[in-house]
């Protein structure tokens, strides 16, 4: 297969922090709630300015429910709304209003996203999965959201049932150890790097998923100190058969998922019943 050589055209995807950012959205339609929605899940600061009666009902929820919005009922007024901004979204349906907002940002240097005008934009949402930690994003870089949308679906159900919970539970591992074994780069971070490496292509995906706090210090004592990765059940995990195939278990998750499992059966018995 031949190398695709067209590599202009396309946008830098990237993982923006916005942890306390101040993020501007003028508008409070449905546009703009799944714009709440995105920014408020990066922890930002919120203010959004639009009249009530424009308000969509899921943006009521968000200014209602989360101490991170501040709201204006009124339209956007000028360059004072823009004032300690760090970014700008809009969604409204006056597209001569959203250019000037974008001309605006672009002159102060504050990143705009203008909803449904790809030239007014300095970057683009995307189709977002999300599962804990793990975020992919899908970007047609504004030329077609639903196929997007159509193509994160595909991709939700190839990833790994527990992937999210994997990841949450190397990144613990992964800090313990940096504790352990400070330092960046040089022969020590050479190793720490070798050593995630080959634990988490050793290990499947569930195991990685069913650590714990005693099989994290199990794995850094017998394994790091040791130079090697041991396996599953050197660790303390416990071999189960189930209805869905064989897992590796931890002492304290056996009996929940084994009580799980049970559950299960006994709701599959009851909806296969004939109904009188």
């Amino acid at each position: 297969m031949a190398a695709n050589v067209d590599t202009g055209g396309g946008s830098l995807l990237l993982a923006w922090q916005l942890k306390d950012k101040r993020v501007l959205i003028v508008g409070g339609g449905d546009v703009a709630s799944g714009r709440v929605e995105s920014v408020l899940a990066a922890d930002a600061l919120i203010t959004i300015i639009s009249p009530d009666e424009g308000l969509h009902p899921l943006t009521k929820r968000y200014i209602k429910s989360s101490d991170r919005i501040i709201y204006h009922d009124r339209v956007f007024a000028g360059l004072g709304d823009l004032v300690a901004v760090d970014m700008v979204l809009t969604a409204v349906d006056d597209v001569e209003k959203s250019r000037e907002i974008c001309d605006m940002c672009r002159a102060l240097r504050i990143p705009v996203n203008v909803a449904d005008i790809p030239s007014s934009c300095d970057f683009y949402f995307g189709s977002q999965i999300r599962d804990g930690p793990l975020q992919i994003m899908i970007s047609t870089n504004g030329k077609s959201p639903k196929l997007a949308n159509i193509i994160k679906k595909k991709i939700e159900l190839s990833l790994p049932f527990n992937a999210g919970e994997a990841i949450k539970k190397v990144g613990e591992l992964r800090t313990r150890l940096k504790e352990r074994a400070p330092g960046v780069g040089g022969d020590v971070g050479r190793r720490r790097m070798r050593w995630m490496v080959d634990l988490c292509t050793s290990w499947e995906m569930d195991d990685l998923a069913m650590l714990d706090d005693e099989m994290i210090k199990k794995l850094l004592d017998d394994g790091w100190e040791n130079n090697r990765v041991p396996k599953m059940e050197d660790v303390g995990g416990k071999q189960t058969r189930t209805a869905i195939g064989m897992h590796w278990m931890s002492d304290a998750l056996v009996l929940p998922a084994l009580g799980f499992l049970a559950g299960a059966a006994c709701t599959a018995f009851v909806l296969q019943r004939p109904h009188p």
